[in-house]
């Protein structure tokens, strides 16, 4: 004889919703007018509420009826670095345990008054590609962030800009821990919930996604029309390279790459960014960088010359300053667009990955389906 099980529902977690959804959700649970989604949205995004308790311009019995039907998981800050050049690091702790780092990376006036402040932020824990000269890679992958843990994260240093610099952040990247293209639904609405005027207001061009070369993303990107800027994590200009340090290419190589790149120009007549980490004789000669030039040609783009933060264990190395110079002498003769963004944050293990692995971090699964 069979019994019945009755199954308990959890309580929804209103930071992994859209903002549709959440509006859906203040509908067809709660039978609310839309300000007031508008107004649980805002206290989420804006004002970064821990608890119901704390939303004083929703209803008393609101409040209490939320509480029963739903919980609010925020990444909490619970260590900060701070480098002697200005840079700020973050480990961020999630409600399951697992931890994610955002970096703040002021550029400054010569009088030394803040101008330029960028969020780095992470998108999973972890990382599934397995990029050999990422501390991220090392960590194999566990799981995807929820748009709330995302945006949690740029929100808590606009504050930390704040309160430093006197002034917010004017640009974020997704390049911290994670691929973002592979957790695509919560990278684009907590870019989204960035953006909102009742979030952070950021335009959507201070953001930018970057991917090691997901082509389906990328031309899914292309299709809906995204605003934010897309930056290919490149550093390699041969699939014999790239295969060596970065094992997404043996699947999605150079090739299938610039079809990806040509279909997102022509269809959003937008430019991008290839981000281009110089490694010491291996990505950096005269041959690399005609290869890069033919590359950038796919369509309208520019160079980010990254000078590597070296991470321990990894042979890699970053460029001497010699190799750089030749390296960018040989792009500038291509009439390549490049710049260098110089190494940050050294004294404080600005390298993502690097602070959530001294903290004693487990290794996830791979591209190659190991587990450490």
């Amino acid at each position: 004889m069979s019994e019945n099980v009755v199954t308990k529902q959890l309580p929804a977690d209103l930071k992994t919703f859209t903002f549709d959804e959440l509006r859906a959700f203040c509908t067809e649970k709660l039978n609310l007018p839309r300000f007031r989604s508008d107004q649980l949205f805002q206290w989420i995004y804006q004002k970064q509420a821990s608890s119901f308790e704390e939303m004083t311009n929703l209803p008393a019995d609101l409040r209490v009826r939320l509480a029963e039907l739903a919980v609010l998981h925020k990444a909490e800050c619970v260590k900060e670095q701070r480098s002697a050049d200005g840079t700020i690091k973050a480990l961020f702790e999630l409600h399951d345990g697992h931890r994610v780092e955002a970096v703040l990376i002021p550029e400054f006036f010569d009088d030394g008054v803040a101008d330029r402040l960028t969020v780095c932020i992470s998108s999973q824990v972890g990382c599934m590609f397995g990029c050999s000269f990422c501390a991220t890679g090392m960590m194999g992958y566990f799981r995807n962030l929820s748009i709330g843990e995302i945006a949690d994260q740029a929100i808590h240093m606009d504050a930390i800009a704040r309160e430093t610099f006197g002034k917010r952040i004017n640009n974020i990247v997704y390049m911290g821990m994670g691929e973002p293209l592979h957790n695509y639904k919560a990278v684009m609405h907590s870019a989204a919930a960035i953006c909102h005027k009742l979030g952070l207001g950021l335009s959507p061009k201070r953001i930018t996604i970057s991917t090691v070369g997901l082509t389906k993303q990328i031309r899914q990107m292309a299709d809906e029309n995204q605003p934010y800027r897309l930056a290919i994590s490149l550093h390699a200009a041969s699939d014999d390279k790239r295969n060596r340090i970065m094992p997404i290419n043996e699947s999605l190589d150079l090739k299938s790459l610039e079809e990806a790149v040509r279909y997102y120009h022509q269809k959003t007549e937008k430019d991008l960014t290839y981000e281009y980490l110089l490694f010491d004789e291996f990505n950096d000669t005269k041959e690399d960088a005609a290869l890069l030039a033919r590359i950038a040609g796919w369509a309208p783009s520019k160079v980010n010359i990254i000078m590597y933060n070296n991470v321990a264990g990894v042979t890699l190395q970053r460029a001497r300053e010699h190799r750089l110079n030749s390296f960018l002498a040989e792009l500038t003769k291509r009439r390549v667009l490049a710049t260098v963004r110089r190494s940050r944050g050294d004294d404080i293990d600005a390298g993502c990955g690097q602070l959530a692995i001294r903290e004693g971090a487990e290794i996830g699964k791979t591209i190659a389906g190991k587990k450490g």
